[in-house]
């Protein structure tokens, strides 16, 4: 029998196995369900605990995490409740392959299958949105749980692992063995592999490489680099993957998602060789599986993925590589072309060219440019800046205009959730207090969780909050005019003064409305040292760099209604 000194309650026991994990950070809404853990947070001085305002921020902070670091963010919620507000985070994290773990409070063991107070099966709850879901029983077995919960979070295609505790359990006095570090098992690309990636480079007049998924770090990216330098490559990145590469790069071609440059689209279509590097080329990045035929593409494709299962689950592809990122970007950095290829460098220079064209803004008559923004924010803040972003049609400026340079500078949900970019904000200046930190939000996209900017107050982080008002939700407003002109409904929004929120809250706030006003307001933000709000009036007419409403408006009425409708 163990010796009393030796025993710990179980909530002592997980915090001490997430320390021997490495864990430094922690994002939480406190709950009495595992008011253990807590108790235990209080004497680790290892693990900086940040407390939040909803669990969803919480857990979005938790996805910023483990985007930023490779390993998986923490995020600590109750019950019930707290476990279903934490839940669009688990699904961000999901589709955007992001190592993250949810522990979630749970009812004591006793009361298991009576429908106790907040009582809900996390198996079900969370099994078509989470990698692993499991309920620790056994206070001996938590760091059995937590090792293979890092280990599943980061292995293969990365995502989200849930562990629920019950109450009593995280209070139960126990001796616990240890569990090693865990480590993600890294793939490599075998030499038959490499050589025969090799020949088809040699032979392609057209080819392509995509970069997608997460497991990049900036040396593998690097690698990447000099790769495609010597192969001749035009690169391009998936959704909200453009930090994948270098954007001011001469391999550059551009990204590969909403509101694909068409000269790229066509590129693609064209292209007599793809290598899909990393992602997995889903419903967005693929044009709405369009720029790519089912089961076979006319392309060839070649693709590599840490995940075996990944490879031939859409596409079926030429070649199929089973390789993390790095992995085999390290590898085919070392492989040598020949002599002479059969393309002289024009398809490439144009592809970049292209890119360079497609993301120059140019001049508009509106009395706010958010391509001009775009500008400002790029010289003022330089190329180490965190740009961060929910979902909507503001977002297509970000992604078109701003020129990604470096690894882990875009954080923004592949899975096209709203409420995204304030927390990832406040997330990654936890992580990286010395660089700046910038969020994107729509005005419907902030009050979804804006919340958490009190979050940022409360903990001295200096991040610049730029909420984009047009008075509505632009996109489904769009969507709205293109297949049911004229007929507005559940769309438009009366919003409260957001500058004034914003010193309400305890930061800085101003409101823009004027391009020429943008600059002199950032540098008034940038310099009140703490958190800032910029929140941006626009012109509901610009939905897109490209259209406005009554232009779609006018296109749908002349289009003829088809039989039956």
């Amino acid at each position: 029998m163990a010796e009393k000194h030796n025993l710990k309650n179980g909530g002592r026991i997980l915090v001490d196995a997430l320390v021997t994990q490495g864990a430094d950070h922690a994002f939480c809404v406190p709950g009495e369900s595992y008011l253990a853990v807590l108790d235990a947070f209080y004497d680790t001085p290892q693990i900086v605990v940040t407390v939040c305002r909803q669990e969803g921020g919480a857990c979005m902070m938790a996805d910023a995490y483990g985007k930023q670091t490779g390993r998986p963010g923490l995020c600590f919620v109750t019950r019930g409740p707290g476990a279903t507000n934490a839940s669009p985070g688990l699904h961000i994290a999901f589709q955007d392959s992001t190592p993250l773990i949810l522990f979630v409070g749970q009812v004591g063991r006793s009361m298991m299958d009576r429908e106790a107070f907040q009582e809900v099966d996390y198996r079900r709850l969370f099994g078509q949105v989470a990698k692993w879901v499991a309920e620790i029983d056994d206070a001996r077995r938590i760091p059995e749980y937590v090792a293979r919960a890092y280990a599943t979070a980061m292995s293969g295609r990365p995502g989200p692992v849930v562990l629920a505790l019950p109450e009593d359990m995280l209070r139960e006095r126990v001796e616990a063995p240890a569990a090693p570090r865990a480590r993600p098992a890294v793939t490599h690309p075998g030499s038959a592999d490499l050589e025969a990636l090799g020949e088809r480079l040699a032979k392609a007049e057209r080819p392509i490489a995509i970069l997608g998924g997460s497991r990049w770090s900036p040396a593998g990216v690097a690698a990447f680099q000099r790769f495609a330098e010597a192969w001749d490559l035009p690169v391009g990145c998936s959704f909200r993957r453009q930090d994948r590469f270098d954007n001011t790069h001469a391999c550059y071609a551009g990204d590969v998602g909403i509101g694909i440059n068409p000269k790229l689209g066509q590129r693609i279509a064209e292209s007599d060789l793809i290598l899909l590097a990393g992602g997995r080329l889903g419903e967005i990045a693929s044009g709405g599986y369009k720029l790519f035929d089912i089961p076979t593409p006319k392309q060839p494709v070649v693709h590599v993925h840490a995940a075996a299962e990944e490879l031939g689950r859409v596409y079926q592809p030429v070649q199929a590589i089973h390789a993390s990122p790095d992995a085999f970007a390290q590898a085919a950095a070392e492989l040598r072309p020949p002599q002479r290829l059969p393309r002289n460098g024009a398809w490439r220079e144009a592809a970049h060219r292209d890119y360079l064209a497609w993301s120059t803004p140019p001049a508009t008559n509106t009395p706010l440019d958010l391509g001009q923004v775009i500008r400002v924010l790029e010289e003022r803040l330089g190329p180490d800046a965190v740009f961060c972003n929910g979902a909507g049609n503001y977002t297509t400026w970000v992604h078109r205009f701003h020129r990604y340079q470096r690894p882990g500078t875009q954080l923004a949900p592949t899975s096209g959730s709203m409420g995204y970019g304030t927390p990832a904000a406040v997330g990654a200046k936890r992580i990286h207090p010395d660089r700046p930190v910038v969020a994107f939000a729509g005005d419907g996209c902030f009050l979804m969780n804006g919340q958490e900017f009190a979050t940022a107050v409360q903990y001295g982080l200096a991040i610049l909050v730029i909420v984009v008002n047009n008075g509505m939700y632009g996109t489904i407003r769009m969507h709205q005019e293109r297949h049911y002109p004229g007929r507005v409904s559940a769309t438009d929004l009366i919003n409260p003064d957001f500058a004034a929120l914003a010193r309400a809250y305890g930061g800085f706030g101003e409101r823009v409305e004027h391009t020429a006003d943008f600059a002199p307001a950032l540098a008034r933000a940038l310099a009140s040292g703490g958190p800032a709000l910029l929140e941006l009036r626009i012109d509901p007419e610009m939905i897109t760099p490209s259209a406005t409403l009554s232009g779609i408006r006018k296109a749908s009425q002349a289009k003829p209604v088809p039989e039956g409708e």
